[in-house]
């Protein structure tokens, strides 16, 4: 039974709004709908959304010059009904006026410059005062799209399948060459709010172990000369495709981020039965509750006395992983984040 044609957009991406729309794309199609996916082609390489059996609409670039020509190719989409995820891909289809609008906020924006974050902002008024519905990842972001003005706002929790390890922890780990040693796991775009740098700094006095960040992007050279000067014990890995298998042989997994609402790598964690240490900021704290040990973000002395505490005492470490499973029971599924979808749109289709 076909459910009708859907068309999900979004913009350059190389983690967990990209393996987000991937999944869905996978499990509407198994549900039934036509699954038409439209964003810039980088993306569907990486994430192969053709491959999945859906349309691909090249959208090129949804910022600057090339917003213009996002918004004409989404105006003409095949869908009846659009769900853009994230800002840019946002920002396009309220521009090509199409109706209705499904808009998941994925992000807090967090520009520096005074002028970059005026223009931002103007673009999250526009995106939240066009979309019919706005689905918020956290609590934070669904107050903010209130704050702007969008019209029916609903917390939308981002559940993904669960990914099972493709290799022992042996065999990670000799691929690695950690020889013993203690191993701490940092997955996500390298990036400033990922703060990787707050990592780095704190990995100077963890004894007798190895860092390794999984993940690439335009604070490579950045965090490569910070690491070199400090002489800090970590490896940029670069993208992997291994993420379940780095996670279920770390000792320790870090999260240092300046804001997340629900990241994926914190649920690979809990649900994988690892220690986790994560910053207390955006939606972290509800999601994760006393099943990871929480610091403030930017601290490098608390985040390194946390990941030592748990490298040094097995004990600690165990009853943290196992509370992280029990809160892990908790959340929604994979299958209730297609539910929700669904009834959403079957409601703005009037099925």
């Amino acid at each position: 039974m076909t459910n009708g044609r859907m068309t999900l957009a979004l913009g350059q991406s190389s983690g967990g709004i990209g393996a987000h729309v991937a999944a869905l794309t996978v499990g509407l199609i198994e549900r039934g709908w036509r699954v038409e996916v439209a964003g810039p082609a980088a993306t569907d390489e990486l994430f192969g959304f053709a491959d999945a059996g859906a349309h691909f609409l090249d959208l090129g670039s949804a910022r600057g010059p090339g917003l213009p020509v996002a918004a004409m190719r989404l105006r003409h989409t095949t869908g009846e009904l659009v769900h853009a995820h994230g800002l840019s891909a946002g920002l396009a289809a309220a521009l090509s006026g199409r109706e209705p609008l499904v808009v998941s906020w994925h992000n807090a924006v967090l520009p520096t410059a005074r002028s970059r974050r005026t223009v931002l902002a103007a673009g999250e008024r526009v995106v939240a005062r066009a979309a019919t519905v706005t689905l918020a990842a956290s609590a934070d972001l669904a107050v903010r799209a209130r704050e702007l003005g969008a019209r029916d706002v609903r917390t939308a929790p981002v559940a993904l399948p669960i990914r099972r390890p493709a290799r022992s922890v042996e065999q990670v780990r000799a691929e690695l060459e950690i020889e013993g040693r203690r191993l701490v796991v940092v997955v996500g775009r390298l990036h400033p709010q990922k703060a990787h740098d707050i990592v780095i700094r704190a990995a100077t006095g963890w004894r007798e172990t190895e860092v390794v960040i999984a993940g690439d992007g335009p604070a490579h050279d950045q965090l490569t000369a910070l690491r070199d000067e400090l002489r800090s014990p970590v490896r940029l890995l670069g993208r992997r495709t291994d993420v379940p298998d780095l996670v279920a042989a770390a000792d320790v997994v870090v999260l240092a981020s300046r804001w997340e609402a629900r990241a994926l790598v914190a649920q690979e964690a809990l649900l994988a039965g690892r220690p986790l240490v994560a910053t207390a900021v955006g939606g972290l704290p509800e999601l994760l509750g006393d099943g990871a040990v929480l610091v403030p973000p930017a601290d490098v002395q608390a985040l390194r006395q946390a990941v030592l505490r748990l490298l040094d005492d097995p004990v600690t470490a165990d009853a943290l992983a196992r509370r992280g499973r029990l809160r892990a029971a908790e959340w929604p599924t994979a299958a209730d984040t297609l539910d929700q979808l669904e009834a959403t749109y079957r409601e703005l289709l009037g099925r």
